[in-house]
């Protein structure tokens, strides 16, 4: 402790010291007699080694509370001792800003970890569906049917592939705006290629398409936006029993496409909640196949994109979701 004093010290003692050497060389030029500079010497040195035990004493003082605190990083800021100086005090306040700092993305860590394993979680249980039919279909496949059977693995296989293409694109959304190519792109390329992806199931459940195809490029980026797509036919399809599903350029409004479905639609208490993340509502929980991942993931995508999304749907007569392409500045 003494040595950790002496070392923080030692600017300070070296001023004495070079004061003390120049009052010596003063009085030693001068032929000043010794007795006459002893006695304000000695006394001038006990006031000296009064001082520096009070000072060693709250040094070892305040070196002690802060190791003590070391261990209450937490709570830190507001322990710390009364500053003593200027550069102390602004010490002070940068340890608060960094603590604070620290705090704020301590909790932004914290709730993407549970979102995270909230979502990993459901991902784990949902994926068991798809998986677990294609174990019993594959102990089936000697019965009689065997081209049923085949329809039915396909659709299963594409199940599984779509879960594992959220959870990829759920997993990169924090880097997405590094991974982005903006581009200036044909709308409906991008929706045709999301159409196709869906052909299977357009057929097997008997939804018609009706896309009013028309030439509308925007700036965006094809992969991300491919995602939103898919996300949204896989709503209107997995909530469509029978009837369609329309694709059309809004009339009234500027680069606005729509995407409106005739399936059971969305009750009103749940839309103002439909962008949260593993909210799956009152028909989601009636289906069983919503992850309540699918519209928070588009609306984060679209943002990142300068996009926007909304959606307006009435239970029982069905969804219209409406993807505003018009470019804000990038969130």
């Amino acid at each position: 402790m003494i040595r950790l004093y002496f070392k923080e010290k030692k600017n300070r003692i070296f001023l004495d010291g070079v004061f003390v050497g120049v009052f010596a060389l003063c009085f030693a030029l001068t032929d000043v007699s010794l007795s006459r500079i002893w006695y304000p010497a000695v006394i001038c040195l006990v006031f000296f080694l009064l001082f520096v035990a009070w000072d060693f004493y709250h040094f070892h003082i305040k070196h002690r509370f802060l190791l003590q605190i070391c261990n209450h990083i937490d709570e830190t800021a507001e322990y710390l001792p009364d500053a003593c100086g200027q550069l102390e005090e602004d010490y002070q306040q940068l340890v608060r800003i960094v603590l604070e700092t620290y705090q704020k993305r301590l909790i932004t860590n914290q709730q993407k970890l549970v979102g995270s394993k909230e979502y990993i979680t459901l991902w784990a249980h949902q994926i068991k569906t798809p998986l677990t039919a294609l174990g019993l279909i594959t102990q089936e496949l000697g019965e009689t049917n065997a081209l049923e059977k085949k329809k039915e693995i396909a659709n299963r296989l594409f199940e599984v592939e779509q879960y594992v293409d959220t959870s990829l694109q759920y997993m990169r959304l924090d880097t997405m705006i590094s991974d982005l190519v903006l581009q200036e792109y044909p709308v409906f390329n991008i929706v045709k290629q999301a159409v196709k992806y869906f052909a299977r199931t357009f057929i097997s459940k008997g939804i018609s398409l009706r896309m009013q195809e028309e030439y509308v490029a925007v700036v965006t980026d094809e992969k991300w936006l491919l995602f939103v797509m898919k996300q949204i036919l896989s709503n209107a399809l997995k909530y469509t029993k029978a009837g369609s599903v329309s694709i059309y350029m809004h009339p009234t409004k500027n680069q606005v496409l729509v995407i409106e479905d005739t399936g059971i639609g969305i009750a009103a208490e749940d839309l103002p909640r439909i962008y949260d993340r593993g909210f799956t509502g009152c028909n989601g929980r009636i289906q069983e196949k919503s992850t309540g991942i699918g519209l928070y993931l588009s609306k984060q995508v679209l943002e990142r994109l300068g996009h926007e999304i909304l959606v307006s749907s009435e239970e029982g007569n069905g969804t219209k979701v409406e993807v505003i392409l018009e470019r804000d500045d990038m969130g």
